[in-house]
């Protein structure tokens, strides 16, 4: 079932307005929980884990993003 293209647009604002703070929010304290469990890691290897799960977000996210920023295709051509 394809979205449409005005479906994709308000799931993707709903994604980075509440699902991006709440991703960061969640990735902070899984980081900080493991640091206190196992003891704080490398500042580099910390960075290379915050820098993974920053990309990490985009992955399952990517086909409501893909062509959001585009005109609507549904819309009647401007003159």
């Amino acid at each position: 079932m394809a979205l449409s293209y005005k479906a994709r647009r308000r799931l993707s604002l709903l994604a980075l307005v509440v699902g991006l703070p709440a991703y960061v929010v969640v990735a902070v304290t899984v980081v900080n929980w493991a640091g206190a469990r196992w003891g704080r890691l490398p500042i580099w290897a910390e960075f290379c884990v915050y820098v993974v799960l920053g990309v990490l977000w985009i992955a399952p996210l990517k086909p409501i993003f893909k062509g959001v920023g585009k005109d609507d295709p549904d819309d009647p051509p401007r003159e």
